[in-house]
């Protein structure tokens, strides 16, 4: 299972089951779970911990030390979850210690080719960054986010769950969940409508989420009397308090 030309340190830990490929290069303090495949060529710095069925193809460069000029070779981490995808060329830097010590992803992620992801970013589960996103630092993202192709997005902005960037979108601002962005510099246009109708919301939850969404965007209302007239609206699973937490916790801002 591992090919004779990679290179495995001695600390590392790797479950017995997982492949590893040719000229591959596994560093210290590497924790690999059980059902990965790693293909060849890929590279992946500690200390990282990495969960069970992932798969990296050939020239990933993952937990390498973060870009960022104060770090001082202080021991910050990676942290991987399970069953996530992560296609050639992408680059994973591990954290800082000003940004909380550690980068962390989530489960069933799909990362196509030539995305970074850089130091202190969190990442949630069953999301997709399409071919050349980046993530600058500290970027928090939920669940379900879509990044279209050579999207962008500057340090400290947080994207909430089931939102969706066109290609090329510039985000230099936080996006609340479900909010479709497009453009350099990314605007809201619309509902993601599609992403919802395929993860099985309803009509009437599609319906309020719309409501939701032309209070925040339609009314020219300040946020926090936007944020009380959300807490007025109807729902049937929550799909308002996805909002209403968002702009709770969000800082600096969001897209409009």
């Amino acid at each position: 299972m591992i090919h004779s030309t990679a290179i495995i340190d001695p600390t590392a830990k790797i479950a017995n089951d997982v492949s590893i490929g040719p000229y591959s290069i596994i560093g210290p303090n590497v924790e690999i779970g059980q059902g990965c495949v790693i293909k060849s060529h890929v590279v992946i710095n500690g200390p990282t911990k990495i969960g069970a069925n992932n798969q990296f193809y050939q020239f990933c460069s993952v937990g390498e030390d973060p870009q960022d000029k104060k770090y001082a070779g202080e021991a910050t981490t990676l942290e991987i979850g399970n069953n996530n995808l992560i296609r050639e060329n992408v680059t994973i830097n591990r954290g800082t210690v000003q940004g909380g010590g550690v980068t962390k992803i989530g489960d069933n992620n799909w990362i196509m080719a030539y995305v970074h992801i850089a130091h202190d970013c969190i990442i949630g589960n069953n999301n997709i960054f399409a071919n050349n996103a980046s993530l600058a630092g500290h970027v928090t993202i939920d669940d379900h986010v879509i990044l279209g192709g050579f999207s962008l997005v500057s340090q400290f902005n947080y994207i909430g769950s089931h939102a969706f960037s066109a290609m090329g979108s510039v985000i230099s601002r936080n996006i609340p969940p479900y909010v479709l962005v497009s453009g350099h510099m990314a605007k809201p246009v619309g509902v993601n409508v599609e992403g919802l109708k395929r993860r099985q919301f309803s009509p009437t939850q599609i319906k309020h989420i719309k409501t939701a969404y032309k209070i925040i965007y339609r009314s020219s209302l300040p946020i926090e009397q936007a944020q009380q007239r959300l807490s007025e609206l109807p729902q049937q699973e929550g799909e308002i308090d996805c909002f209403i937490d968002f702009l709770n916790v969000q800082q600096g801002g969001i897209i409009r």
